[in-house]
């Protein structure tokens, strides 16, 4: 059946010699996955950037639930994330949080709340000129809520430790060991909280935020076992060092 749909692309792979597949989540049917052929021939490669993470696209597809890849009729450009590509530290982060989604997003499963969340943050960080080394956590946390694991707002500082396993903040550390020490405790509480226009209030070194990072990452783990390991995670702990 041919559709229409919005999509944003989380990552590709390559196929055969001019051939790639490439990971979208899309409005109406959740992640996909697309087989594009000639996309890394000469003539037709320079299209090839539109399928980079975190471009948006609209597209017209022969869509079969059964069908393990989708075909693609036609697409359109929604949004060029422009300033993400011009900025290797904002690139790192478009491919970082590509592949996270990737392995996060579930297949056949729309959410049209969570595709408004992300599309909004890609626009907003595309057009964002400073103050963006926290949107990653930031964006990670917003997330956790519409993955369905996101912590309650601490009641009070007197609950000192993040208990990571239960998804709540505890005065004592717990028994089990799944915890964040007091330091990333407060920082994270803030970040539960915050908004893409105040997270510049959150003041972080480079190792602490990338501890925080791992802790956040850490933290999906445990709610979502299947969680890959991220393999751009290191490069972009680098970049924000």
């Amino acid at each position: 059946m041919l559709e229409k749909t919005r999509a944003i692309v989380l990552h590709q792979i390559k196929y055969t010699d001019s051939g790639i597949i490439v990971q979208m989540y899309t409005r109406k049917f959740g992640r996909q996955s697309f087989l594009i052929k000639g996309m890394r021939k000469k003539k037709t490669g320079k299209h090839n950037i539109l399928f980079q993470p975190m471009f948006i696209l609209d597209l017209e597809l022969y869509y079969k639930a059964s069908r393990e890849m989708q075909t693609l009729k036609e697409f359109s450009v929604y949004f060029t994330p422009s300033d993400i590509y011009g900025n290797i530290k904002k690139s790192s982060v478009a491919i970082f949080l590509g592949e996270v989604l990737t392995s996060v997003l579930k297949e056949e499963s729309p959410n049209n709340e969570m595709f408004g969340y992300i599309e909004e943050s890609i626009i907003y960080f595309d057009k964002c000129k400073e103050g963006y080394a926290n949107f990653h956590i930031a964006f990670l946390a917003g997330l956790s809520s519409f993955l369905g694991f996101e912590p309650g707002p601490r009641a009070d500082r007197d609950y000192a430790f993040f208990d990571m396993l239960n998804g709540i903040f505890v005065a004592v550390p717990p028994v089990h060991g799944n915890y964040a020490n007091e330091e990333i405790t407060n920082i994270l509480a803030d970040f539960f909280i915050a908004s893409y226009d105040s997270i510049n209030t959150i003041s972080l070194t480079g190792k602490l935020r990338n501890d925080v990072l791992e802790t956040i990452i850490r933290f999906y783990s445990l709610h979502l076992p299947g969680l890959k390991k991220i393999k751009s995670l290191e490069i972009l702990k680098e970049v924000f060092s």
